[in-house]
């Protein structure tokens, strides 16, 4: 018998390892851990979804069998050769059986709760389990943290004093409820700026703080007293609204499970394993309520990497992932440190940067793709010449390798740096796209009609029925909105009741007929919503409240962008009904609130991507362009004097090297202008903490390429797309004009409106457009591409 258990050991062990062979010897590791906690430390590009997936794979279809030294009930002999003979000729007819004798205890779908961080990365995890267990994975617990929580929410909030019907109130929304409860409390919003009130508030109930808690820690300090006055005018608001906002959602969710025993134990009970993903950019209430929900089984497998923490202005807390083991003292922990996505002197440069950091656990990050290009580093003059070389190096890698503009990213520290860098690349014709403007869900038309359904599914949210009461004009003004909204607050209701009631008050009897017929109207739609799909009640609101007309009859270009714009969210909520497990108006709200401009961007999309190193964090580009690398830009002026905020600014310039694939691009200016005028800068010690073997030093350019030396001004150009940005939304980029049909050889003459004459060097036909290389008289050389340049041929005497 001991004979034939060490057989069966020895052959369920390397039928697992087979059919698990893509994966590396640590990820194998962590997929086949056992029962009880696991710490993962991911490292950049590790393949750490891979892992999520093949985890939960693992334990749908064999549950801990990997180190289970149990033998299945009635084992023959003859079972054992079966499955040697499967591990030397995997037979599919016999693989059922295979898996009913190595798995041991499985777990059903239902009882895995797996977590993530944003809609994207949910989404990707839904369809990654989907086309690996199949459907069953359609009973996973595959959220975000909000995601999740409003399905608790959705279930049992009535347990808080709120109905299920609640509204999900995003950062705009936030913002004007805020400024009313500023200006109701008589406070001059220039002492106490919405962001900066807002931001006390998320990090108060981050911590879990309610405002009465927050009140008295704050107590000792005049401002904080103050912002702790609105902190309770809002939070008296959002309720009486029946709404929450990003924050609640979570505190809340940890608030009913800390006080409903009952509602605790069946989350316990149902969730046997949970997976926490970007366990490191967790904040305490997302710890609180991760702890809480895997404190009976403890099955609590967190991924994440430490070096790339760089969220704490958000609340992320660094400890949760630095201290997992001490919470967990029979934690497991597993290092993925082989790297599938850059070069290894990528990595090197990465890992020699991290290492100067003192609060991390430890890893080196390695790839079978050795050696790459060295790492470029560029000193310009300022940062509108810094801007020129991202351009020309963009236009010398289309050429030269043949890149289109997607697999360019340009990444910077703050959003101030990105106006030097349009400037080049508009005038060089490149196109491109800036990332943390206006999101598509901030935009008028859209937040008009996610409102009317906001109102429809909530009739106690006041914030955004006046939003709409008067979108399109309809004769009810603010001062009659003022009448209603004091009646609703001093008889302790909401406005719509008011409206419901409108005849029995003397001091709307003048707009009586006005606010009956819009009433009625909402009530008529209210009465069809649970009647129709979510697309096409939002089409009927559309068409009764005559929203879709107003826009339509605009006779103006933005009139017809704004009509797309509520065609795609029409589309957006028929996708939404598409892939739902429960389509709903609300949970499509609830969607709409968290989505970010990175969740609806097009895959294909012709242009060089600008953004933050914030916003960079989970994504990779062939080539990187990290702009700005200087002292008091990066790392900020701000973490200057605080060793903890240097390591978080460390943190962030490892992200941002490890997002580049191919290349890597470093720049830094000289002097760069400021509020307070032209500063001298020096490079930034993250350049000096990379060995010199790894990087290869660029000469500066010629002055001829600054743009002062160019003839305009010598202070910072005007920047056309700047201008447009501010009128526009989510695009940024200017649309390709219409090719002009010209031709263009070696040794042309052409004219610029600004450069002025000069004679083509090399030119390459590139579809519609022409990439030119233009000898200019009195300007030097430069690339463009002749249809966004505007180039003319001067006329032949």
């Amino acid at each position: 018998m001991e004979e034939l258990k060490e057989r069966y050991l020895r052959v369920k062990k390397r039928i697992l390892d087979q059919e698990f062979s893509r994966m590396n010897a640590r990820q194998r590791e962590a997929i086949f851990s056992g029962r009880g906690p696991l710490l993962i430390l991911a490292g950049a590009g590790s393949g750490k979804t891979t892992v999520i997936v093949n985890r939960i794979a693992y334990l749908l279809k064999y549950g801990d069998t990997y180190h289970c030294e149990e033998l299945p009930f009635g084992l023959t002999e003859f079972d054992v050769d079966l499955l040697e003979e499967y591990l030397q000729n995997p037979n599919p007819a016999f693989a059922e059986r295979v898996s009913e004798l190595i798995a041991n205890r499985p777990v059903s779908p239902w009882s895995i709760l797996a977590i993530t961080f944003t809609n994207k990365a949910a989404n990707e995890l839904k369809e990654r389990l989907i086309g690996t267990v199949g459907e069953s994975a359609n009973d996973i617990w595959a959220n975000t943290f909000h995601g999740a929580c409003a399905k608790m929410l959705r279930r049992d909030i009535e347990r808080l004093g709120y109905t299920r019907d609640f509204t999900v109130y995003d950062t705009d929304d936030q913002k004007r409820l805020i400024k009313e409860c500023t200006k109701m409390l008589n406070l001059n919003e220039k002492n106490y700026p919405v962001y900066q009130v807002l931001s006390v508030i998320g990090r108060a109930k981050d911590k879990l703080l309610s405002p009465g808690e927050f009140a008295e820690s704050a107590k000792s300090d005049y401002r904080l007293s103050k912002i702790a006055s609105i902190y309770k005018l809002y939070q008296q608001r959002l309720e009486a609204a029946n709404a929450l906002d990003f924050d609640d959602m979570i505190r809340l969710t940890v608030k009913l499970l800390a006080e409903c025993d009952d509602v605790r134990e069946y989350y316990q009970k149902k969730f046997q394993y949970i997976l926490c993903d970007e366990y490191q950019d967790t904040n305490y209430a997302q710890y609180a309520l991760v702890s809480l929900l895997a404190e009976q089984h403890r099955n609590l497998t967190v991924v994440g990497d430490d070096d790339q923490s760089i969220y704490k202005f958000r609340g992320a807390t660094i400890e949760n992932i630095l201290s997992f083991e001490e919470q967990y003292k029979e934690a497991k922990t597993i290092r993925l440190e082989q790297n599938y996505r850059s070069t290894q002197v990528i990595l090197d440069a990465a890992n020699q940067t991290i290492k100067h950091n003192v609060g991390r656990k430890g890893k080196t990050l390695w790839t079978e793709n050795p050696g790459g290009e060295k790492i470029k580093v560029f000193k310009a003059k300022d940062e509108y010449a810094e801007g020129v070389f991202i351009a020309e190096k963009i236009l010398d890698e289309v050429v030269r390798y043949g890149k289109n503009y997607r697999d360019f990213a340009v990444l910077y520290r703050a959003n101030a740096q990105s106006s030097a860098i349009e400037t080049a690349l508009q005038r060089s014709g490149i196109a491109y796209k800036l990332f943390g403007g206006y999101k598509f869900y901030e935009r008028k038309e859209v937040k008009d009609v996610i409102s009317y359904l906001g109102v429809l599914c909530n009739r106690q949210d006041d914030l955004r029925l006046k939003r709409i009461i008067n979108e399109p004009k309809r004769g009810i003004g603010d001062t009659t909105v003022d009448v209603v909204e004091a009646l609703a607050v001093s008889s302790s209701r909401c406005m719509y009741d008011v409206l419901a009631e409108c005849g029995e008050y003397e001091q709307l009897a003048r707009s009586r007929e006005k606010l009956t017929a819009f009433y009625s109207m909402m009530e008529e739609l209210r009465a069809k919503r649970d009647l129709m799909a979510p697309s096409l009640f939002a089409s009927e609101v559309l068409s009764r409240t005559g929203y879709m007309e107003f826009i339509i009859a605009q006779d103006k270009a933005d009139g017809r962008e704004r009509a797309q714009n509520i065609e795609t969210l029409l589309a957006n909520i028929q996708n939404y009904e598409e892939n739902a497990e429960a389509p709903s108006l609300t949970g499509f709200m609830e969607e709409a609130s968290l989505a970010t401009d990175w969740e609806t961007q097009s895959e294909d999309g012709q242009y060089v991507s600008l953004l933050t190193i914030h916003s960079a964090k989970g994504l990779e580009f062939p080539v990187v362009f990290l702009a700005g690398m200087e002292e008091e830009v990066f790392p900020s002026s701000m973490a200057m004097q605080n060793p903890d905020e240097i390591e978080e600014e460390r943190r962030l310039c490892y992200v941002a090297i490890t997002r580049a694939k191919q290349r890597l691009y470093l720049s830094y200016a000289a002097n760069r202008r400021t509020y307070q005028g032209l500063r001298m800068h020096f490079p930034s010690r993250f350049l000096k903490e990379m060995p010199t073997e790894y990087l290869d030093i660029l000469n500066q350019p010629e002055p001829v390429h600054t743009y002062a030396a160019a003839g305009t001004a010598a202070k910072a150009p005007k920047n056309p797309i700047y201008n447009y940005r501010a009128g526009s939304s989510l695009l940024s980029g200017k649309k390709a004009p219409e090719p002009t049909g010209e031709e263009y050889r070696v040794g042309d003459t052409v004219q610029h409106a600004a450069f002025g004459q000069g004679v083509v060097l090399m030119a390459k036909k590139m579809g519609g457009d022409w990439m030119l290389e233009i000898a200019f008289e009195k300007t030097g050389t430069k690339k463009l591409m002749a249809n966004y340049a505007k180039l003319t041929k001067p006329q032949a005497n």
